[in-house]
């Protein structure tokens, strides 16, 4: 673990398996170019090991082959990437290739600084160097005494970080200044460090020596580059968790959205920060957003914690006052995806939801979200659906994208279309006119398809008649039944294009990982509560098959006595 401090123009490098701390004077250190890889000496000193793999896991295999991973603030290495990229051929490349073998080979103090003194190393070898060093100190092969003076260890760590001066407005440098502004300067420095390592393990190395909020700021930054290192976000993950610190609620918000923008789930993190979420409620008595980008992010991850989400509902319901129509939105889309009613839905409606129109949102796409929500949630009027379900909305929603209307969009309006039957006062147009501009291909993902695919298997084996068995089936109400078949009072099968007075009609739905939320309450997300709802209304029994409990890799014995127990618990239910 390392962790690197910035101090006035001093340079303190921490190595810590207990706290480990070296005071080196700039004075001491020597003079190195800007990026530490000028003009090297080829040198091949015989440097032999004694004991194999004594670095044990400090020296990341691959040396400068590693996958390379941009920076999160692309602007501190626009110029190293540069350099390194031109450095990657000819006599150079060879010359990185030698180093990194001497590096490797060295089993004593001596031997690796011996690799820094006879050449220039990069700023990559160089953290290779001092990580072999940490991880000798700590498991006592070394003591830190032994090379803690050594000017070829101070110059390897002024390599890594810059020193911790500060330009006055005349340009020099100084050593001055406030408490805060040095742990500005300090903070900077260690991040700086952090995101200029370009090798995701060995920036992963790094990641614990920095503070709480320095580790949300590499979260964060990484999120706003779309950069998932998973090495990265695995050690962030990890050392926010185990971070003694409390997350206020923007944090929180914070780390929840970009685990969200880069599809990082991680349970334990996740959970931390809904304990935290918790704690900081009862402090917040005026700031509406973060409670809402909360809320946000936890709908965007699919992460269901019926506690977490009741006392926000609750703080938001007690505060309806500042709830401004595009945060009552916000909040109704998020529980509408994560399929679930607060304990205080009834003061929502009454005080928020009541009072809501079309005219408070500035886009018709917002709108559109809020009416698809209530319809999930079902506590939609036939008013709100009447509002989008016609021709001008239509016409609105196509002029905003600029007649582009995405999917998703397009199987809102169909579900609300099918909703609209059941909902007293719903006026419904638009298939009418727009029937065909609304049809949208349905195409399964991957992981989806195997497991449809496995439950044919198995239905074949119950039921191996064609016709009375129908396979994706599309339907006009924004999704596709993966398979129908019709049941008597035994459970036979009866041909399904046929009506039977006593036949049990089933609509067989496949639901995969991402058909379901995650977290302390495993359950269907809303779109496939309402698909399985709308199923219902048209005289269908809805049978899920959650990949949880059915799965591929079991023997299709074992796939065809699930489905038969199911279909004899829906059939015997019905008599």
């Amino acid at each position: 673990m390392i962790n690197l401090r910035c101090i006035g123009r001093s340079f303190r490098y921490c190595l810590n398996a207990r706290t480990y701390s070296i005071s080196t004077s700039a004075a001491t250190a020597k003079a190195i170019t800007a990026d530490g890889n000028g003009d090297r000496i080829k040198v091949q000193p015989k440097l032999s090991r004694n004991t194999p793999g004594s670095n044990g896991s400090a020296v990341v295999a691959g040396g400068s082959k590693n996958p390379i991973v941009a920076a999160a603030f692309a602007s501190l290495r626009s110029d190293e990437n540069g350099r390194e990229d031109s450095a990657a051929g000819g006599s150079d490349a060879k010359q990185d290739v030698q180093i990194d073998e001497m590096i490797m080979k060295a089993n004593t103090v001596a031997e690796l600084l011996a690799v820094s003194d006879v050449t220039k190393v990069n700023r990559k070898q160089a953290l290779k160097i001092v990580s072999i060093l940490a991880e000798w100190s700590s498991i006592k092969k070394v003591n830190l005494s032994d090379f803690e003076n050594d000017s070829r260890f101070v110059e390897l760590c002024s390599l890594l970080g810059r020193t911790g001066t500060q330009r006055t407005a005349g340009g020099t440098r100084t050593n001055g200044g406030s408490p805060s502004a040095k742990s500005t300067e300090l903070q900077g420095d260690d991040l700086q460090t952090v995101l200029g390592i370009t090798a995701n393990d060995e920036a992963a190395k790094l990641i614990a020596g920095l503070t709480l909020p320095q580790m949300i700021k590499v979260m964060s930054s990484l999120a706003a580059k779309k950069k998932r290192s998973i090495p990265l976000l695995r050690s962030l993950s990890f050392n926010i968790a185990s971070s003694p610190g409390q997350l206020n609620l923007k944090e929180c918000g914070d780390l929840l959205y970009a685990m969200a923008c880069l599809n990082f789930r991680d349970v334990v993190l996740t959970g931390r920060i809904c304990a935290d979420v918790d704690r900081e409620l009862a402090k917040n008595t005026d700031k509406m957003a973060p409670i809402v980008s909360v809320l946000t992010s936890l709908g965007m991850l699919r992460y269901r914690d019926g506690a977490v989400l009741d006392n926000l509902c609750g703080w938001i319901a007690a505060h309806h006052e500042l709830c401004k129509p595009t945060q009552l939105g916000s909040l109704l889309l998020s529980l509408a995806t994560l399929n679930y009613e607060p304990i205080s839905m009834d003061t929502i409606k009454a005080k928020l939801v009541a009072n809501v129109s079309e005219n408070d949102f500035i886009r018709s796409t917002d709108w559109l979200n809020t009416v698809w929500s209530l319809t999930i949630l079902n506590c939609v009027s036939g008013e709100q659906l009447s509002s989008v379900l016609n021709a001008d909305f239509f016409r609105r929603l196509q002029d905003e994208r600029r007649g582009n209307l995405q999917p998703s969009m397009k199987i809102k309006l169909l579900n609300m279309a099918a909703a609209a039957k059941r909902v007293p006062g719903a006026k419904e147009s638009l298939l009418a006119t727009h029937r065909a501009e609304l049809f949208v291909p349905f195409e399964p993902s991957k992981d989806k398809r195997v497991l449809v695919t496995g439950m044919l298997d198995a239905l074949k084996s119950l039921i191996p008649s064609e016709s009375m068995v129908k396979i994706s089936q599309t339907t006009t109400m924004g999704f596709t039944i993966d398979a129908e078949c019709v049941l008597d009072k035994k459970c036979l099968p009866l041909p399904v294009d046929k009506e039977h007075e006593q036949g049990t009609r089933i609509a067989l739905l496949v639901h995969d990982y991402h058909d379901m939320c995650q977290g302390p309450h495993v359950a269907l997300n809303g779109i496939q509560a309402l698909n399985m709802r709308l199923l219902e209304q048209e005289g269908y029994t809805v049978l899920s098959i959650p990949y949880n409990e059915f799965s591929t890799s079991d023997k299709l014995l074992k796939r065809v006595e699930y489905l038969q127990k199911k279909f004899k618990s829906i059939v015997t239910s019905k008599q």
